[in-house]
């Protein structure tokens, strides 16, 4: 396949998982902007318990991002048991990682002080996750299902299910968080129940188009028998990914609850200018997703050739991709940043000025963060996870996470350390991820025999 070849498929199969991914990312958008608008308290409470609930929510999509390599590859190979066998032990993974949690989410208020929070923050976010929390069940089913659909290309299918998703949030957040429609006003904990029922149809979407579209596979029957040989398989590929998801996830949380440190302003300055750089992340998530698909069916095949112009067309879009951003960060900040807060709040000005600073660091990060989760997906697609684990947790939790605190707190720098720190391990983690990629794993490619 040409350049030009790998051009239109990447399109074809990304647009589709970049806008399922953007209407995913809608739903904490839709959270971070409503509540916004009913208080800062509010805003600052949300942003540290959605921290707090994707680290341990990105820890178990670990098993649904291992059922994507495994179809592809199966699906190159024509082996539609191992499709079935993957992806049943991939939800099983998943639902006893979401009782393992679930003591977590709800007795987090004390999790949160203890790490240093202010009581009432903390109070708010606890409130927000112990019901909230319990949407973990079917968001990581939902994980899982997505994985399987994408591998088969089914993306357009993927991005019907989010969209109405994310319709559904939206609606839900305003009548219950603002008392509309004849519900009641119930604010954050609105908030938490709207994203309940939102994963809620997200799971009854997905399970009601497997069944219909896709029978020969039979995933739910007989879905109560164990399955240890595949299950240990999903686990070895699917654990390694989900502690990479958590090292880089944590390295945002640890950067969430030092900006709380900083005082409610900062942490809603901070809240805002994530979920602008979460928004341009997902276009890089989405490449992410078809490299992994891509490489995926080269790998299966063990086509080094067409895996590697896959992978430099990929790469090649990413950085597009993180160029317009950073155009987009550094020219209009205030009007990016003014999406997300009412005009007549007081504490206006002193977000925006401390939004502005931070929107320009994360300008810094685009290019970075794009590459180590285009290496990150194309590592995936050859089912190597064990080392880029390793390299995540040192660019992570080495050197960024002591970085933010070295640079907002000892030297002083405050937000804008915090986030210098957050470059830092970004950066490390985007050239030593894709070094492992180019430089060791596709050259065994071709060396490895099919199974």
């Amino acid at each position: 396949m040409t350049y030009l070849g790998h051009v239109r498929a990447v399109v074809t199969l990304g647009l589709p998982l970049i806008g399922g991914h953007l209407a995913q990312l809608a739903i904490g958008l839709t959270d971070t902007v409503m509540l916004g608008w009913f208080s800062v308290e509010a805003l600052a409470a949300v942003t540290l318990a959605s921290s707090y609930f994707f680290v341990l929510f990105l820890m178990g999509s670990g098993f649904g991002w291992a059922v994507m390599p495994l179809v592809a590859a199966a699906e190159a190979e024509g082996d539609e048991t191992s499709i079935r066998r993957s992806t049943r032990m991939g939800l099983w993974l998943s639902i006893g990682y979401a009782v393992a949690v679930m003591p977590a989410l709800w007795w987090s208020e004390p999790i949160l002080r203890a790490l240093g929070q202010k009581p009432q923050v903390a109070a708010m976010a606890g409130d927000y996750l112990r019901i909230a929390g319990w949407g973990m069940f079917p968001a990581l089913l939902v994980m899982v299902l997505k994985s399987y659909l994408a591998a088969l290309e089914r993306t357009r299918t993927v991005l019907a299910i989010m969209v109405i998703a994310a319709l559904v949030n939206a609606a839900a957040n305003y009548a219950l968080i603002f008392g509309q429609w004849g519900a009641p006003r119930l604010g954050l904990a609105g908030a938490a129940i709207a994203s309940i029922v939102t994963q809620a149809v997200s799971l009854i979407a997905v399970v009601a188009y497997t069944l219909r579209a896709l029978p020969q596979h039979d995933l739910f029957r007989r879905l109560w028998r164990p399955d240890g040989e595949m299950l240990a398989r999903v686990f070895r590929l699917g654990l390694p990914i989900g502690l990479t998801s958590l090292s880089e996830t944590s390295l945002f949380t640890a950067s969430a609850l030092m900006m709380g440190w900083l005082g409610t302003i900062p942490l809603a300055a901070h809240g805002i200018a994530v979920q602008l750089a979460s928004t341009t992340f997902m276009v890089h998530l989405g490449l992410s997703n078809v490299a992994t698909v891509r490489a995926g069916n080269a790998y299966g095949r063990r086509d080094r050739e067409h895996m590697a112009r896959g992978a430099a067309v990929v790469t090649g879009m990413s950085l597009a991709m993180a160029a317009a951003t950073i155009t987009l960060f550094l020219t209009i900040p205030e009007t990016l940043l003014s999406l997300f807060m009412d005009a007549d709040d007081p504490d206006r000005p002193e977000i925006l000025a401390i939004g502005v600073g931070l929107l320009a660091v994360a300008a810094l990060f685009q290019l970075v963060d794009g590459a180590q989760v285009i290496a990150l997906g194309l590592l995936r697609g050859v089912q190597d996870t064990a080392v880029p684990m390793v390299i995540a947790a040192l660019a992570y939790w080495a050197v960024g996470i002591p970085a933010s605190y070295l640079l907002g707190f000892t030297f002083g720098f405050d937000g804008i350390g915090v986030w210098l720190g957050l470059v830092l391990g970004l950066g490390c983690a985007g050239i030593l991820l894709s070094l492992r990629f180019w430089r060791f794993a596709l050259p065994l490619v071709g060396a490895i025999p099919a199974e």
